[in-house]
């Protein structure tokens, strides 16, 4: 399947800024079960400090905005070829050694909520696959999806003890339990082709856990399935902050407003 990707973020200012720098992990992977056939990012009101692969082996740019400027808008724009590979990802690659992946975080920290979770699973499962599936519908029926309840900062142990949540909050709540049972976990970042809709208000989330002989397998707690063809990946890390698409700061004092537009679509 060939996806079409269209993100925009657009910041705008109450008064001109006199600094801001932004990192923007917007350029999906090339990496099995998706190409990327082309892609581009435009600026305004800002320019490309740097660019680079960072530890988690994601495309990363430094966006700084133009002095003076009430604007800062970010345009992602490609073409992606996708193929089902039953969210088997593979072998792991890249600098960060994979034991890291069993590093609890402040938004994956466990508590006695998650801790209590995880025992709850139980063990009657034919194979670890198996196991991390009957995991994410778990949590699935455990945490209910609810939008405007939780926001970035919140952690993987509130949401499961407020027992709501978006994509954010399950894939942390999935990291943190996978960690709990053995599995080293990642958070990843990317786009999700809904069939009843092109335009969508932010891009998506899911997990990624490791199993020895399979690598890196993915589960969408909030679709309770494992990425297919409809998933673009675009950038992976021990939580959201490593895999977030846009991030930053802002000098001053003027208010902000940000307005965010993705489009997927097949082509």
């Amino acid at each position: 399947m060939r996806l079409k990707i269209a993100h925009q973020t657009r910041y705008q200012f109450a008064e001109p800024v006199s600094y801001a720098l932004q990192q923007l992990r917007l350029t999906p992977k090339t990496r099995r079960g998706q190409e990327v056939v082309s892609w581009q990012i435009e600026l305004e009101g800002g320019k490309e400090e740097v660019a680079f692969v960072d530890q988690f082996n994601n495309a990363t740019q430094l966006i700084s905005i133009e002095e003076g400027a009430r604007e800062l808008v970010f345009r992602a724009v490609g073409e992606v070829e996708t193929h089902d590979q039953a969210g088997i990802v593979g072998e792991h690659a890249g600098w960060t050694p994979l034991w890291l992946y069993n590093r609890k975080t402040p938004l994956t920290a466990p508590g006695p909520t998650l801790r209590k979770l995880a025992r709850g699973l139980g063990a009657d499962f034919e194979d670890d696959v198996a196991r991390l599936h009957g995991l994410m519908e778990l949590i699935g029926a455990e945490i209910a999806y609810e939008t405007g309840q939780t926001h970035a900062q919140t952690t993987a142990e509130e949401a499961a003890a407020a027992g709501h949540g978006v994509c954010q909050d399950h894939t942390h709540v999935f990291i943190t339990c996978a960690r709990l049972l053995g599995f080293p976990a990642r958070y990843v970042s990317g786009y999700l082709m809904m069939t009843d809709r092109v335009q969508q208000d932010a891009s998506h989330a899911w997990a990624e856990a490791y199993v020895d002989g399979l690598g890196w397998v993915g589960f969408d707690v909030s679709n309770a399935i494992s990425p297919d063809e409809k998933y673009v990946a675009v950038a992976t890390g021990l939580d959201y902050l490593d895999a977030a698409p846009v991030s930053g700061m802002t000098f001053g004092h003027a208010q902000e407003g940000l307005d965010v537009s993705v489009q997927v679509q097949q082509q």
